[in-house]
């Protein structure tokens, strides 16, 4: 297929749409702008529905309604936003409803600015209350933004439960050539539980609230079943140079894309150097840091655009105290560089000598 020329959060409407999804409801918050703009207009064009809600709160229950209809609906903000939103996506998981969840995030905490940050790892892995999970992806280019987003309605509807894309102010902002894919004309069968009038049948409720604590334990219970699944079947994760590396610098997103820069950099100096790449960070590739212990690793170096790192206690649970994390990131809003990665690797080598 033709590529094209795309900025991020417009590649990821677009990927959004060409999924299936038939219903947004956003609210505007930089950096991620784009994308509720581009709905606006491309919504129609489809038979879809947009909704500029009044905040982000009642953006995030629109997409429960539209979700309890069987729609693909999507919903995304940044930082502020996405803390709105966490109530919702709890009441979307409690009531097995798929949705989308995009996140192009910036610096914090409070309000922080609108400079991009990956500070929302740790809110995706606990997004409100109630203990659930949801799949967080993560890309580190354009592509792979729309590649994800595309995956995501996929695997929400076949859980039934809500799905997050995390992506970063810088993602969202660059241009790169993208592939887009064709329309999705294949979906999974809803009828079975989507409220859609019941004449002709027997009447159905969507509600978080169960009849008793054994139905509430039994709904947790196939959840948790649901989240030892995808450790088991979707994690995913890249491998860049690890094959012989003896130091190693885990990173997604933007930062793993400044990672290999800096690798590419280190190699040159004799430095065996690899990266691990984080594609799914919820569930995480614990077992790619597990068996990397095995090949005699000097350290691994958690590389974030945040301060503190929001990775580095799963990097060492899958390190399992074999190998010693160290972690390096800039703050707000400050875009790290390959020679600060760079020379923070010098410094942990020459302490570890």
């Amino acid at each position: 297929m033709e590529k094209q020329f795309m900025k991020g959060n417009e590649a990821i409407a677009e990927a959004a749409v060409r999924a299936g999804c038939r219903f947004f409801a956003g609210y505007p918050i930089s950096p991620q702008n784009e994308i509720p703009e581009y709905m606006s207009r491309r919504m129609p064009e489809v038979n879809g529905k947009f909704i500029q809600g009044e905040s982000e709160i009642a953006s995030i229950y629109m997409v429960f309604g539209a979700a309890c209809s069987g729609t693909r609906a999507m919903t995304s903000s940044s930082g502020p936003g996405i803390s709105l939103k966490a109530e919702g996506i709890s009441y979307l998981a409690g009531s097995s409803l798929p949705a989308v969840i995009v996140d192009v995030s910036r610096t914090g905490a409070g309000l922080g600015h609108i400079y991009p940050g990956q500070n929302d790892l740790a809110f995706f892995k606990s997004p409100g209350h109630g203990g659930f999970r949801i799949m967080v992806l993560a890309p580190s280019t354009v592509q792979e933004a729309v590649d994800l987003t595309y995956l995501a309605f996929d695997l929400a509807d076949r859980d039934r439960n809500p799905v997050a894309v995390l992506a970063d102010g810088v993602i969202g902002a660059m241009m790169e050539p993208v592939v887009l894919p064709e329309m999705n004309t294949h979906f999974i069968d809803k009828s079975g539980w989507i409220l859609d009038g019941c004449d002709g049948r027997e009447r159905r409720l969507v509600s978080s609230t169960r009849n008793t604590r054994n139905d509430l334990e039994n709904f947790q219970k196939e959840r948790a079943v649901m989240y030892q699944k995808w450790q088991e079947h979707d994690v995913l994760v890249e491998e860049y140079l690890t094959e012989d590396a003896e130091f190693i610098i885990a990173a997604y997103g933007t930062g793993a894309r400044i990672a290999k820069t800096a690798i590419k950099q280190l190699r040159e100096e004799g430095i065996k150097a690899g990266l691990v790449r984080p594609i799914t960070l919820v569930p995480f590739p614990f077992e790619t840091f597990k068996r990397l212990t095995n090949q005699s690793i000097l350290g691994v170096l958690v590389v974030e655009m945040c301060i503190p790192s929001q990775m580095l206690a799963d990097v060492q649970l899958g390190l399992a105290g074999q190998v010693k994390a160290y972690t390096f990131g800039r703050g707000g809003g400050i875009i790290l560089t390959p020679a600060e990665v760079v020379e923070k690797v010098h410094s942990i080598l020459i302490k570890e000598e």
